[in-house]
């Protein structure tokens, strides 16, 4: 008896693939996200000081906690589902 387990069309290993490639396009997702460069002694948005402990914390910090605080929570949230290899991005 072969001690296999079937996987129908998927090659052997596609899950895990999946896996590893949702996990690489989201560390991809957030590197992009992270700030660089010198950060700005006043807020891009509404022009208030950032205080120095926060441009000491956060490299290439570009608005107010404030300001910060409004941009996160209007966000597009995430996911984290790869639709790339799902059988239902197939079917379309």
């Amino acid at each position: 008896m072969d001690s296999t387990m079937a996987t129908g069309w998927a090659g052997e290993g596609a899950v895990l693939e999946q896996i590893d490639a949702t996990v690489k396009d989201a560390v991809a997702r957030a590197r992009s996200e992270l700030p660089s460069g010198p950060g700005l002694s006043h807020c891009a948005e509404c022009g208030e000081e950032i205080p120095e402990g926060r441009r000491q914390a956060i490299a290439g910090v570009r608005l107010c906690v404030s300001c910060q605080q409004s941009q996160d929570n209007s966000a597009q949230v995430f996911s984290g589902y790869n639709r790339r290899g799902s059988k239902d991005s197939q079917l379309r």
